[in-house]
């Protein structure tokens, strides 16, 4: 694998991740770049979730990563110049546990994750009640929680910060559906659905749950489903109701009040047609958040939106080269935290294309592990 700094990179999908990757390459000098997106910037994933950012996580990659995409987002205006401030806030994660198997689970993860300098802690329900006011923890035995962990209020001005930050460097931006790639003597060639083409030495498939599709004709099977995902809001509200996260796997149940003061809540196990679930949805959240956060029971959720997770089988991305074809790098099957992880994946693609160099994070997340059964699941991917 040798160096690309003279070479043409094109990065498929403008989402954070391509846009991170995209930058990081031009950052570092490369000669040419160039995203080709089909519909806008942060036009599906991105541009749905809410801005999360955690340390909290179960395996070593996902906590080191995750610590180091924190430093990162805590000075992103500075970084990327963004236009926007983000709104970076340090609220904190709380995770509930009910059962004793999910507070053991939760304490083994918050041994890890302090012994990679995360300060995460396990509080018992009484502390809880410290963190969350009014909080009802008659059937909790304890939580894990980390207030480094935050929220961006603004999150699509980060993504939209990657992209103006890129293209001050030279990355060319071309809004085009790519149907297609094939290779073409030493090069890829990209075929777009208008019948034209480019070509590049190396290309970054990111785009997310359309990235097998790209890759099937090629004979590359990616293990990367399209799952829906709901989120409710309230209208904004004045009062602040509720600072950190609050997170319940065994309830499927999740929430948070925003910076413009908007309540955000999910079923995690909504599944179905909205139209037809949708009430059934809510009154799952409304009955766990009446009983777990009784100071909420008369928010209102009006409005619904709809986003998909590019799933794999083990919850975790799909990073690094495809073996057996020079000059072909995949950033897809992020499994719905992309968003948190994007400032670390830019870095290590681009250091991987560029310099030929695969750090760890590459060959723990790489496609070879679903064939070599060495699957990742994280415990607290939830």
């Amino acid at each position: 694998m040798g160096k690309a700094s003279g070479s043409h990179v094109a990065v498929i999908g403008a989402g954070v991740i391509g846009l991170s990757v995209a930058y990081n390459l031009a950052s570092r000098g490369a000669e040419s770049v160039s995203v080709f997106e089909r519909l806008r910037i942060a036009a599906e994933a991105s541009g749905v979730q809410p801005g999360g950012v955690r340390q909290q996580w179960g395996t070593e990659i996902n906590c080191s990563m995750g610590r180091e995409a924190l430093e990162f987002y805590r000075d992103v205006q500075v970084h990327l110049d963004a236009r926007v401030d983000p709104g970076f806030r340090s609220c904190g994660y709380v995770f509930l546990a009910e059962s004793a198997a999910m507070l053991d689970t939760l304490r083994a993860n918050v041994e890890l994750q302090n012994s990679l300098g995360v300060p995460s802690e396990i509080l018992s329900s009484d502390q809880i009640a410290d963190v969350i006011p009014d909080f009802n923890g008659d059937s909790i035995l304890g939580a894990g929680f980390c207030q480094e962990d935050g929220y961006f209020d603004r999150p699509q001005s980060v993504v939209e910060a990657f992209a103006d930050a890129a293209t001050r460097l030279g990355v060319s931006i071309e809004y085009t559906e790519v149907v297609g790639l094939r290779r073409q003597g030493s090069s890829w060639f990209i075929d777009k659905a208008d019948g034209s083409g480019s070509s590049a030495d190396h290309v970054v498939v990111a785009a997310g749950y359309d990235s097998p599709n790209l890759l099937q004709s090629l004979g590359v099977k990616l293990p990367i489903t399209k799952e829906p995902r709901y989120l409710f809001y309230s209208p904004p509200i004045s009062e602040r109701l509720l600072e950190p996260l609050v997170i319940s796997a065994e309830r499927q149940f999740a929430t948070k009040q925003l910076g413009d003061g908007r309540m955000l809540a999910s079923d995690l196990a909504a599944t179905g047609q909205p139209e037809d679930e949708i009430e059934i949805w809510k009154t799952r959240i409304k009955a766990n958040s009446n009983q777990l956060l009784p100071r909420l029971e008369f928010v209102p959720l009006s409005i619904l939106v709809e986003g998909f997770y590019d799933m794999t089988p083990d919850g975790q991305a799909v990073i690094g080269p495809v073996d057996g074809y020079d000059g072909l790098w995949i950033a897809a099957g992020f499994s719905g935290h992309g968003f948190m992880m994007a400032p670390v994946v830019g870095d290590r693609l681009a250091t991987a294309v560029l310099d030929g160099v695969l750090e760890k994070e590459l060959d723990t997340l790489s496609l070879a592990r679903f064939g070599e059964e060495r699957l990742l699941p994280d415990p607290q991917v939830f």
